[in-house]
């Protein structure tokens, strides 16, 4: 007999990438007094990786749970890069609604219909929160018409279009109902989601059912599964039966051997946890994402959607250079394939296949954004390797056709920079569908562009729009290829000898191009030290000291003047290189090379081709 347990809500909070989301959970977990009065709480606490604090961005969705008039409300925060949206996939099966932030300026943007559909499909209760209503640019009213607007289009249900609107500054802690309300606590926003959204169904007599949607992972007790009690109650020591609906032949007998909820951020140990709790099981060495925990008796797994598959690869490759192994602690190819192994623990959108190379890793994400997270991860742990360029993933329809993924881009920019944009998406194969006015003085565009046309074009659109564009991308499906493209109008400018490179060196060398290396550095013989206006390679000898005569003397060297050198970042560096180059990843480094470092193997294979 299926019974409602009024004791408990659970939501997802889901909105477009710095909407605001993790900034409300801030204040949620303050006004419902998780914090001390007198406790010194960091800004968006719940971004609790380095990279996420860093980047301004959430990575991995988390759990929290906060206290209201004696109702528990566990709440999910989740990312708002296309990138990660695995991960919202997965955690809006964990809960019965979501409140959707809108930024109150910026208004419906691209993965804000994202994952409003997935909510809509999953049948969930909507409450929609405009934000940041405080910017003296917002414009609320026309916000709400582009929501109301993307629920039509999404073919809504009239309980989903009847859906409460809360208006709130996250970062000054206060929501109202009504624009002209009184601004003073989260209190509205609280009693909207006791309201409104239903709280969590099941049958407390029935058979155990738990289907865990997210992984996570500690060195102490391990993988860590997180999922809501569908049915039944879960209890330490129960024995369950593992069980995966798209894994027919999976079937095995586990054992319970810690339990936990959440409170605040924190994990509390339980005994048992009954209908709607949203759990955390440690002790299961072999528990997937999809999988779920069931009695024995009667194992019926929960229906899961597929996780949506990787679009682009690279190869991690140990390091070879010159100067491999003098920067990194892990740098044997055993390090490295254990390193990606285990992230394969926690990220279920991530791909890792061996090759017929012992020393070479395909490993497949969801975007350069994905994958340039994990290279980070893995320099800052201390590891040494190289990657190659980002490829993209065909496939094969059944005439043979071969087919490639394929973005939606939405690019927001000044007026004056669209013709400069459709003209380089032109070039990258990118279809222009749309085109309006947005805001003062902007240009909305909407694109169809082939995922690889968009690879290496971040750092271009950033140039050419002054810094002032906005580019946002939606994976949508696969097409027929659209033919080559050209990635780098630009050549390499290659070291031609092993040393330190100095001053009277690269002050010939910066005549040819931009040079991404001072003086003093190491390099070594077909390292890229900088780029070529032209798009053709140009060897140059940055360690070229001048000949000492009896009028000249080497003092004379600080009279010439260096262009400061380009630092790129690990983002600019993965954008520039090219098919025949690598990226030296060390903990202290970012080294762009050819892949050939010998001038006439190097030759002969161009030659070749």
């Amino acid at each position: 007999m299926k019974t409602t347990r009024e004791d408990v809500r659970n939501i997802a909070i889901i909105a477009h990438v710095d909407h605001g989301k993790t900034t409300l959970v801030d204040e949620l977990l303050k006004q419902s007094g998780v914090f001390r009065v007198n406790q010194e709480v960091v800004e968006r606490v719940m971004d609790s990786n380095d990279i996420e604090r860093e980047r301004g961005i959430t990575i991995l969705s988390k759990n929290t749970a906060v206290f209201y008039k004696g109702t528990k409300i566990n709440i999910i925060d989740t990312p708002g890069h296309a990138d990660f949206g695995g991960e919202v996939e997965r955690v809006l099966k964990m809960v019965n609604g979501v409140i959707l932030v809108v930024d109150a300026f910026e208004g419906a943007m691209p993965q804000t219909k994202f994952v409003l559909q997935k909510a809509l499909e999953l049948d969930l209760s909507v409450i929609v929160c405009i934000n940041k209503i405080d910017r003296p640019e917002a414009r609320p009213a026309e916000v709400i018409d582009e929501v109301l607007e993307l629920l039509i289009e999404l073919d809504a249900s009239d309980e989903q279009l009847d859906c409460p609107f809360v208006y709130a500054s996250a970062k000054s802690g206060y929501a109202m109902l009504d624009l002209n309300g009184e601004k003073k606590d989260m209190k509205p926003l609280f009693d909207t989601i006791l309201n409104h959204i239903p709280a969590p169904e099941g049958d407390p007599d029935a058979d155990t059912q738990v289907l865990i949607s997210t992984i996570d992972y500690n060195e102490y007790v391990g993988r860590i599964g997180v999922g809501k009690v569908d049915n039944g109650s879960l209890k330490v020591n129960q024995e369950v039966a593992l069980v995966n609906a798209h894994d027919p032949e999976k079937c095995k007998k586990v054992k319970i051997s810690r339990l936990y909820e959440f409170d605040g951020l924190d994990k509390v140990e339980v005994a048992e946890a009954g209908i709607g709790s949203i759990v955390a099981i440690s002790g299961i060495s072999d528990l997937h994402i999809g999988d779920t925990l069931c009695s024995p008796e009667h194992p019926e797994p929960i229906l899961f959607q597929k996780i949506s598959e990787p679009t682009i690869a690279m190869h991690f490759m140990v390091n070879d250079s010159p100067l491999a192994g003098t920067e990194g602690k892990f740098v044997t190819s055993r390090h490295i394939r254990d390193r990606l192994f285990r992230e394969l623990n926690t990220d279920v959108s991530l791909r890792v296949e061996e090759t017929e190379d012992a020393d070479r890793f395909k490993v497949s994400g969801r975007g350069e954004l994905h994958l340039s997270v994990l290279i980070e991860n893995m320099r800052r742990e201390g590891y040494e390797f190289a990657v190659s360029k980002a490829e993209v993933i065909y496939k094969q329809d059944e005439k043979g056709r071969k087919l490639e993924p394929m973005e939606l881009v939405y690019i927001d920019v000044p007026d004056e920079f669209s013709g400069t944009v459709i003209q380089k998406l032109s070039l990258r194969k990118g279809e222009l569908q749309g085109m309006s006015p947005s805001g003062t003085g902007y240009t909305r565009m909407e694109f169809s562009i082939p995922s690889r046309g968009l690879i290496g074009y971040r750092g271009d659109f950033l140039t050419d729009t002054k810094g002032n564009g906005v580019m946002n991308q939606l994976f949508d499906g696969y097409a027929p290829y659209k033919g080559d493209i050209q990635y780098r109008r630009q050549g390499s400018l290659i070291a031609f000898e092993s040393g330190e490179s100095v001053t009277y060196g690269l002050f010939n060398a910066q005549e040819r191009g931009n040079l991404f290396i001072g003086a003093g550095e190491k390099v070594y013989s077909g390292m890229v030290v900088g780029s070529n206006a032209k798009a053709e390679d140009i060897e140059v000898n940055v360690c070229k000291t001048k000949h000492l005569t009896n009028t000249r003397s080497s003092g004379s060297d600080d009279a010439l003047k260096l262009t400061p050198p380009i630092v790129m970042s690990l983002e600019q560096a993965l954008d520039f290189v090219d098919t025949d180059e690598l990226l030296e990843v060390t903990p202290k480094h970012l080294r762009l090379r050819k892949k050939i470092l010998d001038p006439r193997m190097r030759k002969r294979a161009s030659i070749n081709k």
